[in-house]
């Protein structure tokens, strides 16, 4: 088991790609903060012969193997430099061997693409790599991995010399592998911030009071009196102690003295000691406030979420109390503010809000178009109407018992059930009543914002709740760019309404208060369709137009009718006709002539009706005295209005009609809505 987890935790450095909650990352070793634009192209371009991908997983390893190699140099250095006299021991050959591997990474880094720092673009051309290598680091890897004590020992010195340990001590070089570790892995979401950045001060800490310890202890070593040192005044036999004791004492040292403790059992003896304590207590100002301004700053950063949260709280029920709130709407408040406050790790739209327009329209469309094309509001509208609508879409979370909507309010968005559960309810004789539920993909809001009235229900959630929201204005502009679109989101909305299946109609309203309601969404629909200067704005054809118009005669709405003949359709056009007598475009049921006319004079008695006002002329009094006169629709033709005056009147007989201008009609085209016509009996007409 314990040999499983070692070799997941190493495969989490060594392995570029990896899952966390179905979320990929890549690159995260990478040098710099920015990776190359689109890590994933760069991982599968083609690179040239005998060149390797930095991103290549066996290269992470390699690199992995490299920084353990470091933390032993990095603690060897200083302690061969202080304590142990230079042989030819085990430790030797482990220093070769390690000193072996890095020669070989040398060699390697002359075939390892880099990083363009412009393009952020792989680089594999090796004239280019060499240079970019040769005219960084390689003089410096070089001085840290030669072995100088072994060459010392070719020109007859025993390798304990001052100069060769110090040029031993270049193998320190070495530490910028750790330090780039540390960078990358503070970047790399998969690991705690707090934790790397805690190891990271903790090893600061360490390394510094390993080498404080070290070079103390060699300027006792070195000192001409032993006596007269920091540890020769305690221990006079120093040299003779065991190396684990002297080793021990010394961290004992730079420990009291980096936490300013100073027992004063161990103090500087001689000017060489006083001198190197006065550079490492002013190093340990430096290392103090860096390492109590960092844990500071984690610390801060760990808690003011919940500080935060904990003032949104005070001040919310602050408010509450100082303006006597309702305690349901209380309860509202908080719970909003604390499901706010745990899913404020997703940030969702804070993430979607930083990103190019069209990657957060990829992101919408990947996410909600799936729930989207499934609500029966959208169905059979184009998938270009659906990927404009679904990028203006918002995802909210609820929690329970928070109202998303409120009876009579003013209709603002629409709501798509994701998860979740609501009630509809609505306010009866001061209560609430539950007049019904909403399940997972439902809809609710589409009345009011479609239909332009307030809404007629309470929606309020009966546990937490992921719910996404259309608001009206991306709604009614997709539309008003997709004419066709919108007529059938309009006719879906009224095949529900018209089957009584919407939770916004109740099953009491009469058919005429649903035709009137239906009647209201069409209206305002069209009326968006209309520029200022009356004409009709349709990026769509006339044939789209021509549907319009036939599913308004369908309807009866004769007002709608008016609007569209105003806009410049030709009532006249025989598919019009066809469609308004349920025809169809194979001509499988054909019409006559005589058949087009009628039905063209039946729309156009609906379309054309017009209110007239009929007076009966007295045969004895001037035709400007009348009776009183009847209003009256004006029927199709002559024979038909003089009869239906007949009627009017008690059954008399006219021969001859005129307006108040006692100019006499024969077409019904010249007579105006609103028009006072003057019917003539036959002994009147004789005696004129």
């Amino acid at each position: 088991m314990p040999i499983s987890c070692t070799r997941n935790f190493f495969e989490r450095f060594c392995v570029e790609e990896y899952n966390i909650d179905t979320i990929k990352q890549s690159s995260f070793l990478s040098a710099d903060l920015l990776p190359s634009l689109g890590a994933r192209i760069n991982q599968s371009t083609k690179l040239r012969k005998h060149i390797i991908s930095p991103f290549n997983s066996k290269y992470r390893a390699w690199e992995m193997w490299l920084v353990l190699l470091v933390i032993y140099s990095a603690w060897i250095c200083p302690f061969q430099f202080a304590f142990i006299t230079y042989k030819k021991d085990a430790i030797f050959i482990i220093d070769n061997i390690v000193n072996g591997f890095f020669a070989i990474d040398i060699v390697l880094t002359f075939f390892v693409a880099y990083l363009d720092s412009d393009s952020y673009l792989l680089v594999d051309n090796p004239k280019k790599i060499a240079i970019r290598y040769l005219s960084t680091w390689f003089a410096f890897d070089v001085c840290s991995t030669a072995p100088f004590q072994p060459l010392s020992l070719l020109f007859n010195y025993n390798g304990s010399e001052l100069g060769f340990r110090i040029l031993s001590m270049l193998r320190l070089w070495r530490l910028r592998r750790v330090s780039s570790l540390f960078a990358r892995l503070e970047k790399d979401i998969r690991f705690n911030y707090f934790w790397i950045r805690c190891t990271k001060l903790i090893s600061v800490t360490l390394f510094a009071v390993h080498c404080a310890g070290c070079f103390n202890y060699l300027i006792a070593d070195r000192y001409p009196e032993p006596r007269k040192t920091w540890i020769g005044a305690v221990y006079p036999d120093f040299k003779e102690a065991s190396l684990w004791n002297r080793y021990v004492t010394a961290l004992y040292w730079s420990i009291t003295t980096l936490t300013t403790t100073g027992y004063g059992d161990l103090h500087p003896e001689n000017p060489r000691e006083m001198l190197f304590d006065i550079f490492f207590m002013m190093f340990n100002l430096g290392l103090t406030a860096y390492l109590i301004g960092n844990m500071t700053n984690l610390v801060v950063h760990w808690t003011s979420r919940t500080r935060s949260f904990r003032d949104t709280v005070r001040a919310a029920s602050e408010f509450a109390s100082r303006n006597q709130l309702p305690h349901d709407i209380q309860d509202q408040m908080l719970s909003h503010i604390c499901l706010k406050f745990k899913t404020e790790g997703l940030k969702q739209q804070e993430t979607l809000n930083n990103l190019p327009k069209a990657i957060r329209s990829s992101i919408a469309n990947y996410l909600f178009l799936p729930i989207v094309q499934n609500i029966y509001l959208f169905q059979g509208v184009s998938r270009d109407f659906l990927f404009q609508l679904v990028s203006d879409i918002d995802a909210e979370y609820f929690p329970p018992k928070e109202d998303i909507i409120l009876q009579n309010e003013a209709p603002t968005d629409l709501y798509i059930l994701v998860s979740g559960a609501v009630d509809f309810a609505s306010y009866v004789d001061g209560h609430d009543q539950i007049q019904g539920k909403a399940v997972i993909g439902d809809t609710f809001g589409e009345i009011g914002v479609l239909c332009y009235r307030p809404q007629p229900f309470t929606v309020r959630t009966t546990g937490l709740s992921q719910i996404l929201r259309i608001s009206r204005t991306s709604l009614m502009s997709a539309m008003h760019a997709h004419a066709e679109d919108g007529r059938v989101i309009m006719n879906n909305l009224f095949m529900k309404l018209r089957g009584q299946q919407s939770i916004g109609i109740d099953a009491t309203n009469s058919d005429q208060e649903n035709r009137d309601f239906q009647r209201m969404g069409w209206e305002e629909w069209m009326d968006s369709r209309i520029d200022c200067k009356g004409s009709y704005v349709s990026n769509s054809t006339s044939e789209n137009r021509e549907k319009v118009l036939t599913d308004a005669i369908h309807k009866g709405d004769i007002e709608m009718v008016k609007k569209l003949l105003k806009t410049g359709i030709n009532i006249e056009e025989p598919k019009v006709l066809t469609e308004a007598k349920g025809g169809n475009s194979n001509g499988e049921t054909k019409q006559s002539n005589d058949s087009d006319q009628c039905c063209s004079s039946s729309i156009q008695a609906k379309v054309k009706e017009k209110r007239v006002t009929i007076h009966m002329l007295s045969q004895e009094k001037d035709l400007s005295q009348h009776r009183n006169g009847k209003l009256i629709l004006l029927p199709t033709s002559i024979e038909e209005l003089l009869g239906l005056a007949g009627e009017k009147f008690g059954g008399s007989s006219f021969t001859k009609i005129t307006n108040a201008e006692n100019a006499e009609i024969d077409d019904l085209d010249v007579i105006r809505d609103g028009d006072h016509l003057f019917f003539h009996q036959i002994d009147f007409e004789g005696r004129n």
